[in-house]
């Protein structure tokens, strides 16, 4: 049974801290692979304040050129309307029988937990990963699998801001999708 780490998320940037997590559960689960999902439209967000979803697989794909465990997963983006998570599993579920998938997810969404969209049933159907994020509690009600991961504390909305101002992301971002940001003058 092959042992897989989803890791979604809108990736408007992709950056470091992304990267980090991925690493670390990877390690520390003994997964086989982590693969990065970008979402189509978060049930939490509006559509009209993320950026295109070609330009946001392609930094992903970027961010993990080189490394040998982690993979895109675009199956979200192929679907229209809202990214319900239990849609998603389902679907890979079915795709991929033989493996086990484990949903990597921060603090700020094990607070959300109770909130998802038919939370009882997803998770019936994969394992939870809480990692660390500044601010935020482990503590909830549902069986995760809790991480103690070193914090880089970062978000995509730091940077999406820290290029607006055209400040420096030289630590935040690989530099690959640095430059493809500034190739397509993305965030100004």
């Amino acid at each position: 049974m092959k042992k897989i780490g989803i890791l979604g998320g809108t990736f408007d940037p992709p950056h470091n801290g992304h990267l980090l997590i991925a690493y670390e559960v990877l390690h520390a689960l003994s997964l086989d692979e982590i693969w990065f999902m970008p979402a189509q439209i978060p049930p939490h967000k509006e559509a009209g304040n993320v950026t295109k979803s070609t330009d946001r697989l392609r930094m992903v794909k970027l961010a993990i050129d080189g490394h040998i465990h982690f993979h895109v997963q675009p199956i979200e983006l192929e679907r229209q309307g809202p990214s319900y998570s239990l849609d998603t599993v389902k679907l890979l579920k079915e795709k991929y029988k033989k493996y086990d998938f484990y949903f990597i997810i921060g603090g700020d969404m094990i607070e959300y937990l109770p909130k998802w969209y038919k939370i009882e049933e997803l998770l019936s159907l994969l394992t939870f990963v809480g990692v660390g994020r500044t601010g935020f509690s482990h503590h909830t009600k549902y069986p995760i699998i809790s991480l103690d991961t070193p914090l880089f504390d970062i978000s995509s909305t730091f940077i999406r801001n820290r290029l607006r101002e055209n400040g420096n992301t030289e630590q935040l971002l690989p530099p690959s999708v640095r430059i493809y940001i500034e190739e397509n003058h993305l965030y100004e």
